[in-house]
C-alpha cells in the first residue's frame, strides 16, 4: 500500500509544479489603437491575397460582378455591399475556402471603425 501512495504523492508532486501562471499565448496580433488601419498599408494585401485572386473578384471576370481590385470598389462593398457579412459567415464565408483568421478579420473591421482611410 505504502508504494501506491508514494507514487499518487509523486504524481501530485509533479502536477503542482508543472502549473504555470503566465498566460497562454495567443495567436491574434493586438491592433494598436494609436495607429489608424489604411487600405493602402493594412488591408489591400488582406483583399488581393484573398479575394482579388484568379477566378474571384478579380478585374477579369469577377465573381457576382463585384471586383474587389481597388480601393473604391473595397470601400463600395464594404460600405454598401455584404462585405463584412460574407468573411464573418461561417456558413457562406468569403473566401469560399473557409474563414480568414479573427485577427484579420479586425482588422478590415478595423478599418471601417477608422473611417475607411486610404492612405
Amino acid at each position: 500500500m505504502k508504494p501506491l501512495i508514494n507514487l499518487f504523492s509523486i504524481s501530485i508532486l509533479l502536477t503542482i509544479s508543472s502549473c504555470s501562471t503566465s498566460e497562454v499565448p495567443s495567436d491574434e496580433t493586438p491592433i494598436d489603437p494609436v495607429e489608424k488601419i489604411t487600405y493602402e498599408k493594412d488591408v489591400k494585401g488582406i483583399i488581393n491575397s484573398s479575394c482579388a485572386t484568379t477566378n474571384c473578384h478579380d478585374a477579369v471576370n469577377p465573381t457576382a460582378g463585384l471586383a474587389l481590385t481597388n480601393f473604391n470598389n473595397v470601400r463600395n462593398a464594404a460600405e454598401n455591399g455584404n462585405l463584412f457579412g460574407r468573411i464573418n459567415n461561417s456558413a457562406s464565408p468569403m473566401p469560399p475556402s473557409g474563414l480568414l483568421p479573427s485577427s484579420t478579420r479586425n482588422i478590415i473591421s478595423q478599418w471601417r471603425a477608422d473611417g475607411y482611410l486610404e492612405e
